[in-house]
């Protein structure tokens, strides 16, 4: 019998650019790594938390990361009236001990990427340049992102155009746009001379 008694589930709501989005930041590790759920049958077959969220009519999407969970609304809903019936099932949750991803998740999501990202063949000069740009996402951009509650991902490199994917929070955000502009092209533009423009497709 297990009499280990466990910490308290620590739960705190932070806002993100995205009027839309609400950020519950917990002290448990959900999942190392991102799942971004924009669509209820991906949530079905894969993350029983965002499967049970989606039950909720106030939730169109659900994105894990690490110790958090955002939550975009349907615009339809104020967050007053929703914020804290989605703080207490998120804790109710972690508390129960409810599965968060299903195994094989980060593998089965790797493949289909690989799939869709599978029509750029890059050149030796490319993939140094890919390589780089790569880099400075996952260093620089990556990280604020998250704090914001979202993800951005590299999609594809041509011609000068670097296509980046926004999930979570960011996807919708009207203040994305700003930031993928002004801040990520610019700096890629700066450290990577070869960039000439930055693209987002929502993920």
């Amino acid at each position: 019998m297990d009499t280990t008694t466990k910490s308290p589930v620590m739960l705190y709501t932070e806002q993100t650019p995205n009027p839309e989005s609400l950020k519950y930041v917990t002290n448990r590790m959900l999942y190392k790594g991102t799942a971004d759920f924009r669509e209820e049958p991906l949530a079905r077959e894969w993350s029983p938390i965002a499967s049970a969220l989606f039950d909720l009519p106030y939730v169109k999407g659900v994105y894990v990361c690490n110790n958090f969970v955002t939550i975009t609304k349907e615009f339809n809903y104020a967050w007053e009236d929703i914020q804290l019936k989605l703080k207490e099932f998120i804790k109710k949750y972690i508390e129960d001990d409810g599965e968060i991803l299903k195994d094989g998740f980060a593998e089965a999501m790797a493949k289909i990427e690989a799939e869709q990202g599978a029509g750029y063949e890059y050149s030796e000069a490319e993939i140094e340049i890919v390589a780089k740009i790569k880099d400075l996402i996952n260093t620089y951009v990556k990280p604020a992102v998250e704090m914001d509650g979202g993800n951005i991902e590299f999609k594809s490199f041509k011609e000068g155009i670097v296509t980046v994917v926004l999930q979570g929070s960011c996807s919708g955000c009207p203040s994305s746009s700003v930031t993928l502009k002004a801040g990520i092209e610019g700096m890629l533009k700066r450290m990577v001379p070869e960039v000439k423009e930055v693209v987002a497709e929502m993920g």
